[in-house]
């Protein structure tokens, strides 16, 4: 199943939207966002923010519905978070639900050959690190059950995301917000698995990594993570 590229996109056409709840492994639920048509449909998956230790797929669910009434299948996640679950389970869960997604497609009348990802804050953290390492034995471990996929994606919609979590956290630090120290610190447990995990880290120690095309939104007056980081890594991603 392949997308045709001559269809024109409508911006003023409303899909109708069914929302079926699942799971993609166990104890892990999905919330799909499938617009009524023919299809195949474009597809992404939705990584929510929450300083990698809350909230769940609920929390975009009046942008998910949006993407799908303008005929994008939506599948947002939930996915293992801290400090029960350090870092990487929830870039292994990411990685898993991407390939879910891909060889569940057809149920959705999506086009795996489409599939992207979106994510805020710390799920744009999450979402970019799995796309730049698609096949890295920390992320994709997780067997999925019956035919498998990669996970790599077309591109990513990223809203203020965490592009360096040690640079993030000694801003924190320096600006005295302690929720988000503590919650960071609750995450990736050391300063060393911040810079391992860290994209721009990545691209500075010029690891071989994916580049999907990226879109990233970031307000100038975000005062929770060091912007001029965020163009640093604009520009080295580039």
């Amino acid at each position: 199943m392949a997308s045709d590229p001559t269809v024109a996109y409508d911006p003023d056409h409303v899909c109708e939207v069914s929302v079926r709840e699942m799971e993609y492994q166990d104890g892990l639920a999905v919330r799909v966002y499938q617009p009524a048509g023919a299809g195949p449909f474009p597809a992404l998956v939705d990584v929510h923010g929450g300083v990698w230790t809350n909230r769940d797929r609920t929390a975009n669910e009046v942008m998910d519905q949006a993407l799908a009434e303008s005929g994008i299948v939506v599948a947002a996640i939930d996915f293992r978070q801290a400090p029960e679950h350090p870092y990487p389970a929830q870039v292994a869960d990411v990685n898993l639900a991407i390939r879910w997604l891909k060889t569940h497609a057809e149920e959705f009348d999506a086009d795996p050959q489409t599939v992207g990802g979106i994510g805020g804050s710390s799920g744009g953290h999450t979402v970019l690190l799995s796309a730049m390492r698609p096949h890295h034995p920390a992320y994709s471990y997780l067997d999925l059950p019956g035919p498998d996929a990669d996970a790599t994606l077309k591109y990513l919609l990223l809203g203020w995301p965490i592009v360096d979590p040690y640079a993030r956290y000694r801003f924190v630090q320096k600006s005295e917000n302690a929720r988000i120290v503590a919650l960071s610190e609750g995450y990736f447990l050391t300063t060393d698995a911040m810079k391992e995990g860290s994209p721009f880290q990545i691209l500075q120690r010029k690891e071989e990594a994916v580049l999907p095309p990226t879109i990233i939104v970031q307000g100038t007056a975000d005062d929770n993570l060091p912007v001029p980081v965020t163009e640093q890594f604009v520009a080295a991603y580039r």
